[in-house]
Protein backbone atom coordinates (compact mmCIF):
# COMPACT_ATOMS: atom_id res chain seq x y z
CA UNK A 1 0.00 0.00 0.00
CA UNK A 2 1.04 3.60 -0.49
CA UNK A 3 1.75 5.90 2.44
CA UNK A 4 2.25 9.66 2.64
CA UNK A 5 5.00 10.78 4.97
CA UNK A 6 4.37 14.43 5.78
CA UNK A 7 7.11 16.16 7.75
CA UNK A 8 7.31 19.60 9.28
CA UNK A 9 10.71 21.28 9.78
CA UNK A 10 11.82 23.00 12.95
CA UNK A 11 12.36 26.73 12.56
CA UNK A 12 15.89 27.73 11.60
CA UNK A 13 16.89 24.17 10.66
CA UNK A 14 18.23 24.89 7.17
CA UNK A 15 21.87 24.33 8.16
CA UNK A 16 21.07 20.94 9.68
CA UNK A 17 18.91 20.06 6.65
CA UNK A 18 21.72 20.81 4.21
CA UNK A 19 24.23 18.79 6.24
CA UNK A 20 21.96 15.72 6.43
CA UNK A 21 20.66 15.99 2.86
CA UNK A 22 23.07 13.51 1.19
CA UNK A 23 22.08 10.72 3.61
CA UNK A 24 18.40 11.65 3.31
CA UNK A 25 18.58 11.50 -0.49
CA UNK A 26 20.42 8.17 -0.42
CA UNK A 27 17.48 6.57 1.38
CA UNK A 28 15.06 8.00 -1.17
CA UNK A 29 17.23 6.73 -4.04
CA UNK A 30 17.10 3.27 -2.46
CA UNK A 31 13.28 3.38 -2.42
CA UNK A 32 13.35 4.52 -6.06
CA UNK A 33 15.69 1.69 -7.09
CA UNK A 34 13.28 -0.76 -5.44
CA UNK A 35 10.40 0.73 -7.48
CA UNK A 36 8.61 1.89 -4.32
CA UNK A 37 8.97 5.67 -4.51
CA UNK A 38 6.09 7.60 -6.10
CA UNK A 39 7.29 11.13 -5.30
CA UNK A 40 9.38 13.05 -2.82
CA UNK A 41 10.36 16.63 -2.21
CA UNK A 42 10.54 19.55 0.18
CA UNK A 43 8.08 22.39 0.78
CA UNK A 44 9.90 25.72 0.12
CA UNK A 45 9.27 28.36 2.78
CA UNK A 46 8.56 30.93 0.06
CA UNK A 47 6.91 30.76 -3.34
CA UNK A 48 10.08 29.73 -5.18
CA UNK A 49 11.64 26.46 -6.29
CA UNK A 50 14.94 27.78 -4.87
CA UNK A 51 14.08 29.47 -1.56
CA UNK A 52 17.71 30.22 -0.70
CA UNK A 53 18.17 31.26 2.94
CA UNK A 54 14.38 31.15 3.54
CA UNK A 55 14.76 27.37 3.52
CA UNK A 56 11.97 24.85 3.75
CA UNK A 57 8.97 24.15 5.97
CA UNK A 58 8.92 20.38 5.56
CA UNK A 59 8.81 17.47 3.14
CA UNK A 60 6.46 15.02 1.47
CA UNK A 61 7.27 11.43 0.53
CA UNK A 62 4.76 9.06 -1.06
CA UNK A 63 6.04 5.51 -1.23
CA UNK A 64 4.97 1.89 -1.03
CA UNK A 65 5.43 -0.04 2.22
CA UNK A 66 4.03 -3.38 3.39
CA UNK A 67 2.29 -1.77 6.38
CA UNK A 68 1.81 1.53 8.17
CA UNK A 69 4.19 0.24 10.85
CA UNK A 70 6.91 -0.29 8.23
CA UNK A 71 6.27 3.18 6.80
CA UNK A 72 6.46 4.71 10.29
CA UNK A 73 9.68 2.84 11.07
CA UNK A 74 11.22 4.07 7.80
CA UNK A 75 10.13 7.64 8.57
CA UNK A 76 11.44 7.45 12.14
CA UNK A 77 14.91 6.47 10.90
CA UNK A 78 15.24 9.39 8.47
CA UNK A 79 18.56 11.28 8.79
CA UNK A 80 16.56 14.50 9.15
CA UNK A 81 15.19 13.11 12.43
CA UNK A 82 18.71 12.44 13.75
CA UNK A 83 19.87 15.88 12.56
CA UNK A 84 16.95 17.54 14.39
CA UNK A 85 15.48 18.99 11.19
CA UNK A 86 11.97 17.60 11.59
CA UNK A 87 9.69 18.87 14.32
CA UNK A 88 6.84 16.53 13.42
CA UNK A 89 6.32 13.56 11.10
CA UNK A 90 2.93 12.15 10.17
CA UNK A 91 2.45 8.87 8.28
CA UNK A 92 -0.91 8.27 6.61
CA UNK A 93 -2.24 5.69 4.15
CA UNK A 94 -2.51 7.18 0.68
CA UNK A 95 -4.79 6.12 -2.17
CA UNK A 96 -3.54 7.35 -5.53
CA UNK A 97 -6.40 8.16 -7.88
CA UNK A 98 -4.63 10.13 -10.63
CA UNK A 99 -2.70 10.24 -12.89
Amino acid sequence: MLYAIISQDRKNSLEQRLAARPDHLQRLKQLRSEGRLILAGPHPAIDSSDPGPAGFTGSLVVAEFSSIEDAQQWADSDPYITANVYQQVMVKPFKMVLP
